[in-house]
């Protein structure tokens, strides 16, 4: 079979490699292996009955059998072979030396009944697991072939591949959508699904300035963001394109859940390493069990013929595919729901956390601040204290200084936009300077480090009381003259507690939140969504490490927007990152990324993750249950045939619970 993660067993791979060229398989197409096994299984019947119902002479009969060996064991021996010369032991190889032993024995029918069983059993193997592979390419046909392109006063159809950034490209109702980009004319509901996840439509509308939207489209809301392979509703959308087709969310997203499948989990691991040692030992148990005719009252071919059962029990084909196709069917389950997830190994982590730390702006909350205070200093007027923060927080790009400038403007008409100098102090707050005087603006925190007049204590005082009731504060001086404080406050997610109910139900323990603004901010929205801890105060260095000390013993997740929060996710357990769709730090950074950015898919993530864990374990159970029976029962005497049977079962056993996956859904 072919070996897709360079291991030593091939169980966990594309099946066999017998597509990539073989005559056969040119002739037969892909379901060459499958109709070999059926072949096999007619010759043998035809073989078997032919002397019984002596309709058949013994030497045509006999015909029968070769030929149901041959069709039997063409892919085997030719993968095995392959293998073999560059110095990869198959178990495979294994199945075939029991095979021609019984050859030798003169059990012809025995033999050629094994090779029947096994290669109808690793055709339906291949089958089941194609089919969480299709899953997975399906996405890649999502996206159309061509798309309308505006381009100047013509419009023609051009390939995707053909497309460029600045394109615009006309969507009409029902279509899919060829690219990723944003909305410059039109309005209409585009069902997100396939992309993200989400259930219902999203109502799209132009960007406002499209100029300043090509600038810098990551930013863009999601009222006016689209992405290829998404589909139209009802309307006609004229769309920007923002990234090539092969840079798109939709191709970066199935390049990477291709590249999943090699990315091996813990279990994988163990079971590769214990293949390395029992598949020798079981080697040394038929050699051994092969010279049991030296000690005990049989015969050598009989003892030889038990060393050949011991081969097929023993051979951990079960195991080997175990864990394997659970992580692939949830991973291609996943993706599916809008959740991307990067491979065994977070998929099985995920699922044995207890812990789940959150960041609070973005991701438990809005991330879209209001300004609800403003509170001047002394004899400062409101608008004097609203007008100077505006005019410095209009430099800054951060959410806090969006949302100031947003409502100044509502509240003033206009702000100004003649502040120069601007700086920001990490964590701090900002500065810059303003009608010929320098402008602090920031938390406490920010007046203890630059130079000036401390904070009055009754502005203190005042500070402490807004944050308190939950607001965000900035202290506002300029010069020496203490302006005033502003007061703003990010509301809660309305999923937000809800889905934390939904977390505690599905057996996550222990949630809490992390954040940089104060501890009383924190607490506040800790308590309205139903978390268990908060830790707030916290500098981006010091979110790291809360969330490595967080990380040690049994591990933590950690959820948050995949730009800010980066460092933070890096160094949790498991890196959730939400809104990850058209965002490249977030794809990147994340080890599990919610494409949509709605907090309703995490459950889902969590307990898709916890069902992958659990079907791991049973699989695991399974496999080594059925060969722990096996090998006493063909020492004291189990044919091969049986033995073939039941091994054969108990893989194509655990492929189907892994299969179930597939059809996973959050209840």
């Amino acid at each position: 079979m072919e070996n897709t993660d360079h291991t030593d067993h091939d169980h966990d791979s594309n099946g066999h490699g017998h597509e990539h060229g073989d005559f056969f398989s040119r002739l037969l197409g892909p379901r060459a292996e499958i109709i070999f096994a059926g072949l096999a299984g007619i010759c043998l019947l035809i073989g078997w009955l032919g002397p019984k119902l002596d309709v058949l002479p013994d030497p045509i009969s006999f015909g029968f059998l070769l030929a149901a060996y041959f069709f039997g064991g063409y892919y085997a021996l030719r993968e095995a072979l392959g293998k073999i010369l560059i110095g990869q032991f198959q178990i495979d190889f294994l199945m075939l030396v029991a095979a021609t032993g019984a050859a030798i024995l003169g059990e012809w029918k025995e033999g050629a009944f094994l090779l029947f069983l096994f290669a109808i059993g690793h055709a339906l193997e291949n089958f089941a697991m194609t089919r969480a592979r299709n899953a997975i390419s399906a996405l890649a046909d999502l996206a159309p072939d061509e798309a309308l392109v505006r381009r100047g006063d013509t419009t023609e159809t051009v390939a995707i591949d053909a497309l460029v950034i600045g394109d615009v490209v006309i969507v009409r109702s029902n279509e899919r959508l060829p690219a990723d980009g944003f909305v410059v004319s039109g309005q209409s509901a585009v069902n997100q699904a396939p992309i993200t996840g989400e259930s219902a439509p999203v109502d799209k509308r132009p960007v406002a300035d499209r100029v300043k939207a090509a600038e810098n489209p990551d930013t863009l809301k999601s009222e006016s963001r689209v992405f290829a392979g998404s589909i139209n509703g009802s309307g006609s959308l004229d769309v920007e394109v923002t990234k090539l087709s092969g840079e798109t969310t939709l191709a970066r997203v199935v390049t990477m859940v291709s590249e999943a499948e090699t990315r091996q989990s813990p279990t994988q691991s163990f079971t590769k390493k214990f293949e390395r040692i029992f598949v020798p030992c079981v080697i040394l148990l038929a050699i051994v069990t092969s010279l049991a005719f030296l000690v005990l009252d049989e015969t050598a071919s009989q003892s030889f013929y038990r060393a050949m059962a011991v081969l097929v029990a023993a051979s951990p084909c079960a195991l080997a595919i175990a864990t394997p196709s659970a992580i692939l069917s949830g991973v291609a389950r996943a993706a599916r729901g809008g959740v991307l997830i990067k491979g065994g190994a977070p998929l099985e982590s995920l699922g044995r956390l207890d812990s789940i730390a959150f960041d609070k702006t973005g991701t438990l909350t809005e991330g879209e601040p209001r300004l609800v205070d403003i509170v001047p200093y002394g004899d400062v007027e409101e608008d004097t204290l609203l007008k100077v923060s505006a005019a410095v927080e209009t430099l800054s790009d951060h959410p806090l200084a969006e949302a100031v400038v947003r409502d100044a403007k509502s509240r003033l008409g206009s702000v100004p936009e003649s502040a120069t100098n601007f700086a920001s102090i990490t964590g701090r707050g900002v500065s810059a300077r303003y009608d010929g005087a320098l402008v602090h603006i920031g938390k406490l925190a920010l007046f203890d480090e630059v130079d000036g007049a401390p904070v009055p204590d009754d502005l203190v005082e005042t500070v402490n009381a807004l944050s308190a009731n939950g607001r965000t504060t900035m202290i506002v001086r300029q010069g020496e003259r203490y302006l005033g404080v502003i007061g703003l406050m990010d509301t809660p997610r309305e999923a937000a507690k809800a889905v934390i109910a939904r977390l505690h139900e599905i057996g996550v323990s222990r949630m809490m939140m992390i954040s940089g603004d104060n501890q009383n901010v924190a607490d506040a929205v800790a308590r309205e969504v139903g978390l268990d801890e908060a830790f707030g105060d916290l500098m981006p260095d010091e979110k790291v490490i809360k969330i490595k000390s967080l990380s040690e013993g049994q591990g933590v997740a950690m959820v948050g927007d995949g730009v800010n929060d980066a460092p933070a996710m890096a160094n949790a357990t498991v890196g959730i990152a939400m809104g990850a769709a058209g965002s490249d730090v977030a794809l990147e950074t994340a080890d599990i990324a919610l494409m949509a950015d709605d907090l309703e898919t995490l459950p889902f993530a969590v307990g898709l993750s916890r069902a992958t864990s659990r079907i791991i374990r049973q699989n695991l159970w399974v496999s080594l249950g059925i060969v722990a029976f096996l090998i006493p029962a063909t020492l004291f005497g189990l044919g091969i045939g049986p033995a073939v049977l039941i091994h054969e079962g108990s893989t194509l056993l655990v492929v189907s619970n892994a299969l179930r996956l597939l059809g996973y859904n959050e209840k």
